[in-house]
């Protein structure tokens, strides 16, 4: 492998690294994107957009899009959607439960769908954000327990001698983790007061989390893998992000680069700040405003990328994939189908994308789910049914997804990165329907 495709997976897992929930991963995409010199915009303000601008807005603390506006660009938008969330344990209001009178565990429940037990044994600790009231003022502010602070104890196999036989995990039972002792009970509210910098009286509410403090690491023969907490979505969410903002630098822009990553695509998309929501649409609505453009004329020569990480064929389970259809790590971007649409791409859409990867030298490859066998789904298709254009799924191979630490190839982040470079100095003129020009 590569100095370079090691350097680029060392950066994506110090990512990772600070954002162990949706509120910490768009904070860490914000600072990135004031350090380019990007402008923050505010949903509740008329926004004055000016050509040779860039900007980016956000919402719940959990979603972000940013744009530029370069001068002479196309009146249409190049796009990439990827999620800031992934699958685990959010604590309940009334949390701390006593056992025995001699233990405290966590009350918690599902976000998402997890491989629970991925989460026993390992180190874990909490982070979110906490809702805090000074005088007649709410804000959030984020908070993340640097230390291992809880874990979620096995069974000893003495005690259930048929665990490796196949055993379904209680999420009300098996999946609470440990605490504390009983003579400490009371105190997760003064340990997260101290690291909101606030007294416990002013905590109204909060939205906590588990996150897997096992730190990333880059490991075979020839340091050809990484495993990290989180790979789905973030590899997805960094990789468009640094093609976002490498063509920028390099002004070759043709149309207007746009950069999404929305919350809870694990959970539906449903919300407020989801894929399934007015965000993106309200975004590109107001750019259309400020271009004196509608955004029904720009949307035919404009493209979405969906960018959410797909399953490599496993070396032990080969059965499971499609035989024809099956990515491997470390062999380029994958480009996903469905027939019931779960993923949006088409023919049309496919062979666009693979052209803009072709230009980029960018190997890629295909995945389609067994044909007897139900796949996921990802925000492409969802996001759709607001913003209708063009759009192709695509993602990058990776074993053990939904897992707390996931596996992937070491050069694949380096591929998504170029790819999605040239994608955003690409253009695409709609010439009638069903037919393209791509300059």
């Amino acid at each position: 492998m590569t100095n370079e495709n090691i350097s680029v997976t060392k950066e994506l897992i110090s990512f990772i690294e600070k954002c162990p929930t949706a509120f910490h991963a768009v904070g860490e995409i914000a600072n990135i994107l004031k350090s380019e010199g990007f402008t923050l915009l505010s949903e509740g303000s008329e926004w004055d957009l000016q050509a040779g601008g860039k900007y980016y807005v956000t919402r719940n603390m959990s979603s972000v899009i940013a744009f530029a506006i370069p001068d002479g660009a196309e009146k249409s938008f190049m796009i990439t959607a990827s999620h800031t969330d992934s699958p685990t344990y959010k604590l309940k209001t009334e949390t701390e439960t006593e056992v025995f009178g001699k233990y405290v565990k966590l009350n918690v429940e599902n976000y998402g769908g997890m491989i629970a037990s991925s989460w026993l044994d390992r180190p874990l600790s909490i982070a979110g954000r906490v809702i805090v009231k000074d005088g007649d003022t709410v804000s959030a502010r984020l908070v993340k327990i640097d230390r291992d602070l809880v874990l979620i104890p096995n069974v000893a196999i003495h005690q259930n001698r048929t665990i490796n036989n196949g055993f379904a995990y209680n999420a009300a039972v098996d999946m609470m983790p440990l605490f504390a002792t009983s003579a400490n009970k009371g105190s997760l509210k003064k340990i997260i007061a101290e690291e909101a910098g606030c007294s416990e009286e002013s905590i109204m509410n909060s939205d906590l989390y588990l996150y897997n403090r096992t730190p990333g690491s880059v490991w075979g023969a020839d340091s050809d893998f990484f495993s990290s907490p989180k790979i789905d979505n973030l590899q997805c969410a960094y990789s468009t992000l640094m093609g976002f903002t490498q063509a920028i630098n390099a002004g070759g822009c043709k149309a207007i680069p746009v950069y999404s990553s929305f919350d809870n695509e694990e959970t539906g998309s449903s919300t407020k700040q989801g894929a399934a929501s007015q965000f993106l649409f309200d975004t590109l609505t107001r750019i259309c405003d400020s271009l004196e453009v509608t955004l029904r004329s720009a949307l035919p020569s404009s493209f979405m990328v969906s960018a959410d990480n797909g399953h490599a064929k496993h070396p032990n389970h080969p059965e499971l994939s499609d035989g024809a259809n099956a990515p491997h790590m470390n062999a380029g971007v994958v480009i996903k189908s469905n027939a019931a649409q779960k993923y949006t791409t088409d023919g049309i859409s496919a062979a666009i994308f693979g052209e803009i990867c072709s230009r980029a030298g960018v190997p890629t490859q295909l995945f389609a789910n067994r044909s007897d066998m139900a796949g996921g789904s990802t925000l492409g298709s969802i996001s759709n049914t607001n913003v209708a254009l063009n759009t192709v799924d695509i993602g990058l191979a990776q074993l053990a997804m939904h897992s707390s630490y996931e596996t992937g190839g070491t050069a694949d982040t380096a591929y998504m990165i170029a790819a999605i470079t040239e994608f955003y100095k690409t253009a695409i003129k709609c010439e009638g329907d069903g037919a393209y020009k791509i300059w």
